[in-house]
C-alpha cells in the first residue's frame, strides 16, 4: 500500500480539492478550509480509512503530510491497528 498515495487521496476527497497538489511538506496552511476542526476529521477519517489509532499527542504534533503518512506507515508496519 502507497499510504502516502491513498492519504493524498483522502485529503483531497475530505477538503473537496481534487486537483489539490499535495506533497510531503504540505501543511495545514497549504489547504483551503484546513483549521483545528477539519484537522481533527482528517485525523478520524484516517484512523478509520487506515484501521488505527493516533495518540492525542501524535494528532496534535503531526504538521505535514509527510509526518502523518510516516506516522501511519510506522503503525502499519508495527501491525499497531484497532482491534
Amino acid at each position: 500500500m502507497d499510504v502516502m498515495h491513498s492519504l493524498s487521496d483522502l485529503i483531497r476527497e475530505l477538503f473537496d480539492q481534487p486537483g489539490l497538489e499535495i506533497s510531503a511538506m504540505t501543511t495545514a496552511n497549504d489547504v483551503d478550509g484546513w483549521d483545528s476542526l477539519s484537522h481533527a476529521m482528517l485525523i478520524a477519517a484516517v484512523e478509520s480509512a487506515f484501521g488505527i489509532s493516533f495518540s492525542k499527542k501524535e494528532s496534535m504534533t503531526i504538521r505535514t503530510v509527510g509526518e502523518m503518512a510516516s506516522c501511519i506507515s510506522g503503525k502499519l508496519a508495527q501491525g499497531d491497528k484497532l482491534p
